[in-house]
């Protein structure tokens, strides 16, 4: 009988149903377009919004449309989706409301993708490996809701639900955070270099509870670079 011994094992499945917590250094790799393997975030709670910022690392090669984060309330489906449009423009969902940025293809590189708004200005920035977009104005005097569900690999049709796999996200996401305010052009290219000691104040990828559905792969990807 011949002896194995398994060195260097730096993935994993997580089982779903199970809450974990915490994914520093850690990347979900989504292989597969369907309509059942996502991830559930159960973020720190908040009543409501009148700013925020959302950042995160995406790679995908796919060539149409899809979610990178999808948040859905009771009352809309759409609270909030950042979303790859199939011509390659980002898109930010808001309520019943589309704000379209022609940024960059999105490829097999990890890049940080970052997107602020604030209600007092109407603002709306997109931020692209730490270099800013033009700003554009929408949704002035309202609130993102809280109470709702965030997900990732899929976009809701109605909270937790009504998924399509022809929206579904197949690549890699890390270093998901959301703050309840602007960050600053300091902070956001810091971010975009490296890792940020502070995280995101409602929802921090390196101590965030998630779900699982489906078999999602979790993976170690070293990208810590300060």
């Amino acid at each position: 009988m011949k002896n194995f011994l398994l060195l260097g094992l730096v993935s994993c499945i997580i089982l779903p149903g199970l809450v974990y917590g915490g994914l520093s250094g850690k990347s979900l790799v989504f292989s597969t377009q369907t309509d059942s393997i996502y991830v559930k975030l159960l973020p720190n709670e908040f009543s409501q919004l009148s700013a925020f910022t959302l950042c995160l690392r995406a790679a995908s090669e796919a060539k149409r449309g899809y979610s990178l984060l999808s948040y859905a309330t009771a009352t809309k489906d759409n609270e909030l989706l950042l979303w790859h449009n199939e011509d390659t423009r980002l898109s930010l969902y808001f309520g019943s409301n589309i704000y379209y940025f022609a940024l960059p293809e999105t490829d097999a590189l990890l890049r940080h993708i970052c997107v602020s708004w604030e209600s007092s200005t109407g603002f709306i920035t997109f931020w692209l490996n730490g270099v800013r977009s033009l700003q554009k104005v929408g949704n002035s005097g309202e609130v993102v809701r809280g109470g709702g569900t965030f997900i990732l690999g899929q976009e809701q049709d109605r909270v937790e639900g009504k998924f399509e796999s022809k929206q579904s996200f197949v690549g890699e996401l890390t270093d998901v955070h959301l703050w309840d305010h602007v960050l600053s052009a300091n902070d956001i290219k810091a971010l975009s270099h490296g890792c940020h000691s502070a995280g995101g104040n409602i929802i921090n990828w390196d101590t965030v509870l998630y779900e699982s559905r489906g078999n999602v792969n979790v993976e170690d990807n070293h990208d810590c670079s300060f």
